[in-house]
């Protein structure tokens, strides 16, 4: 799935501000603390990537949007633009394996089937060295929102250049029986003096904890647990964040 030109453009304004500071101390302290390669999946624009690469990881990246690389290759020094592909979870290739490999910000919630799923993980384990780590995120559905849906709601607004406003608005319809939320993101912004709209639909697979730990006993990884929040904690029935952190034996 290729995100669309406006989303890539405005992702880094969006997330900076609404997600950085959940995620990205826990990541790069993950990438500084391994000893060896380390593959992320899903780089995007490169919110993790460009910064590791500065603190001088030796990492790697996939993913699947030729918009979102395009953007983050304009982050990094001509150098390490070979260590950034177009490639798939599903069935990525490195002649090489790593220590480490992270699926950041819901990357398994674009794998709609169990197929996908156990492939992917299949494959990671294939790229991961003896003792070598895979950790992923995923948001803990919430019962209440799941059920009623969402409409019209504004998760940002603000400014992408001084004086000229942006905001993205959020309509979601779960499919429950399949685990599936479809979702329409609404983006609106002000260029060369003209009001702008684009909505984009996607669907996004939601998991839940028993269905993580079955998932992962059927692929050929081990997990080593999950947590509740990216401190470590326990889960709970407050807990906003799946943190799977499986191994290779």
């Amino acid at each position: 799935m290729d995100y669309p030109e406006y989303f890539a453009r405005f992702y880094d304004i969006i997330y900076n501000s609404m997600r950085s500071e959940v995620d990205t101390d826990f990541y790069l302290k993950k990438i500084s603390e391994t000893s060896g390669r380390v593959l992320e999946i899903g780089v995007g624009t490169g919110r993790f990537f460009a910064a590791a690469l500065k603190k001088g990881a030796d990492i790697y990246g996939i993913d699947i949007s030729k918009s979102m690389i395009n953007i983050l290759l304009k982050k990094i020094d001509l150098e390490y633009h070979g260590r950034v592909s177009m490639q798939n979870a599903v069935d990525f290739r490195f002649p090489f394996r790593f220590n480490m490999i992270l699926a950041p910000f819901r990357v398994f919630s674009h794998l709609l089937t169990v197929q996908e799923q156990l492939s992917a993980l299949n494959n990671i384990y294939d790229h991961l060295e003896e003792g070598g780590h895979l950790i992923f995120d995923l948001y803990v559905p919430d019962p209440a929102l799941t059920a009623s849906g969402m409409s019209n709601y504004t998760d940002f607004s603000g400014e992408y250049e001084p004086g000229k406003k942006f905001s993205r608005t959020v309509d979601m319809k779960a499919d429950i029986v399949n685990q599936i939320s479809n979702i329409t993101m609404t983006f609106r912004w002000d260029e060369d003096e003209v009001a702008r709209t684009e909505s984009w639909n996607f669907k996004f697979r939601f998991y839940f904890r028993y269905e993580l730990e079955h998932l992962i006993e059927r692929s050929k990884l081990a997990l080593d647990n999950i947590y509740g929040n990216f401190n470590g904690g326990e889960l709970t029935e407050g807990s906003k964040e799946f943190i799977v952190v499986c191994c290779r034996l």
